[in-house]
């Protein structure tokens, strides 16, 4: 699935620059114009990244920034501050109201992409293209392959889905709140059970290679990767 990213931007003019070289980078974008428009944007949906701007209309981009990471469920969006504000104790007060990166205006739109990959690396490898390896397991994001053991391993979209997010956090354990969220969305309401499914999926189609055993069971706690055995 494409990255989303939301521009928070309430110059008309830097608003369609942006949404046109990131559409043209391959990422899906959307826009607010003030702090209103990207609440009801986030509200329905989580955005991967969010460019946010200091001065908006009705809240200090400033602001924005410490009530998204106030908040439980937007507090781990990857943000980058965008601002004419150049100072540095402007820099010092965006990135303790919880940006992670911080470009003045005027910016190169190659620097601020270069930025937003290298922030989704550090932030959201899953969102990233880059080539995952682990074990006796190999998957190419760009090319959507996954290769086990030195064979081909076709799966579905949402298995593939599901193991390079899991790849990406290898020996961390996920609910299946959690991973519905992270794979599926926290906006589409399906049963946390169906998580086991696409489960039983994924190692049916590690199978072949015999790598269904880097997919852990954790008894109470939900699913994890890992290339180690299983206790």
């Amino acid at each position: 699935m494409p990255t989303t990213i939301l521009i928070i931007e309430d110059e008309p003019a830097i608003q369609e620059l942006l949404r046109v070289n990131l559409q043209h980078a391959g990422y899906t974008v959307q826009a607010a114009a003030d702090a209103a428009q990207a609440h009801a944007i986030v509200d329905q949906a989580l955005p991967d990244l969010i460019l946010l701007d200091w001065m908006l209309p009705d809240t200090p981009g400033i602001r924005l920034a410490k009530q998204l990471r106030g908040t439980e469920r937007t507090r781990d969006i990857p943000l980058i501050m965008l601002t004419a504000r150049g100072t540095e104790q402007d820099k010092v007060n965006g990135l303790e109201a919880g940006a992670d990166d911080y470009i003045t205006k005027p910016f190169s739109l190659r620097e601020l992409l270069a930025r937003i990959r290298s922030l989704l690396r550090r932030r959201a490898p899953q969102l990233a293209d880059d080539l995952i390896q682990a074990g006796a397991l190999e998957l190419d994001p760009q090319a959507h392959r996954i290769t086990g053991a030195g064979r081909p391993l076709p799966m579905g979209p949402s298995e593939f889905r599901l193991l390079h997010f899991l790849m990406t956090h290898a020996e961390r354990v996920y609910s299946r709140g959690q991973l519905l969220d992270q794979i599926w969305g926290d906006h589409v309401f399906v049963e946390e059970r169906t998580v086991d499914v696409h489960i039983r999926r994924l190692r049916k189609a590690l199978s072949p290679a015999e790598l269904d055993h880097y997919i852990h069971t954790v008894r109470g706690a939900g699913y994890r990767f890992s290339t180690t055995q299983e206790p």
